[in-house]
């Protein structure tokens, strides 16, 4: 395992202070200096950094909940929201996708969707840390599939930690397909945990284009950690209802956006 360093400790805490500000409403920098064992310039530290990422809210003497914060669901809780849109999305995905191609998958629903889209390609390499896409792809296709081992995430269905990591290292693809719990401009590709962070940071590392999957309820909503900024994207696939603003701001910044419209049942 990766050696901790002080700032990985300190996003440990910080993400724990988070949850217990959203869980409480407010909460005082003497009642964490107590639960933490730190000392007050310590928390007010920690309250800056979490502020300054639209996380909680400074107050005298302590922070309060906002309502921005992305917590993570689990894989059963996400796979009923914005289901027509993340099939949609998938679908616009798939313009990107040649034969011969391998391509990276992250976890997550709107990735699983478009896995289901992938059986009729020829000589297509899917690399993931998605149980559910591997399992899926081994049944339903013959896509040549590598999952990138380590540590299973309870309720979550993937693998994050240090063998996975160093696998997906020695890899590289084509595209990256990214899933993400918020998008800001400011903020950047955000999730709620670190581990997840560091597996979705190696997947862009190791491909030639990233293009993120994300239906417009993630846009402008910030979870814990930041893993890339917008920059790093060539292509964004969203749905129709993506904020026009933020489109225009990374259209601006030379990212193609594309937004998916949902099939409207008859």
């Amino acid at each position: 395992m990766a050696k901790q360093t002080g700032a990985m400790l300190a996003q440990v805490r910080q993400q724990a202070i988070a949850e217990l500000v959203h869980k409480m409403g407010n909460i005082t920098v003497n009642d964490l200096c107590t639960k933490f064992n730190v000392s007050p310039a310590t928390i007010r530290n920690d309250l800056r950094s979490l502020e300054s990422r639209s996380i909680i809210k400074r107050t005298h003497g302590g922070a309060i909940s906002t309502s921005k914060m992305v917590y993570e669901l689990s894989t059963v809780q996400k796979e009923v929201q914005c289901i027509d849109e993340k099939r949609a999305i998938a679908q616009a995905a798939m313009e990107f996708i040649q034969e011969g191609d391998a391509i990276a998958l992250d976890s997550g629903t709107t990735t699983f969707e478009l896995a289901r889209l992938l059986t009729n390609i020829k000589n297509l390499t899917v690399v993931t840390n998605d149980l559910q896409i591997a399992s899926w792809l081994e049944q339903n296709s013959s896509v040549n599939i590598m999952l990138a081992g380590g540590q299973v995430r309870r309720n979550f269905r993937c693998t994050t930690g240090q063998s996975a990591l160093d696998m997906l290292a020695m890899l590289h693809v084509d595209k990256a397909f990214i899933a993400v719990n918020g998008v800001s401009i400011k903020n950047g590709l955000t999730t709620p945990a670190m581990d997840m962070a560091y597996i979705k940071k190696q997947m862009i590392d190791s491909a030639d284009k990233v293009i993120l999957l994300a239906d417009s309820s993630k846009i402008g909503r910030t979870a814990f950690v930041t893993y890339s900024p917008v920059s790093v994207l060539d292509v964004m696939i969203t749905d129709e209802h993506a904020d026009k603003g933020f489109v225009e701001s990374l259209r601006s910044a030379g990212v193609n956006v594309v937004s998916a419209k949902a099939a409207v049942m008859g």
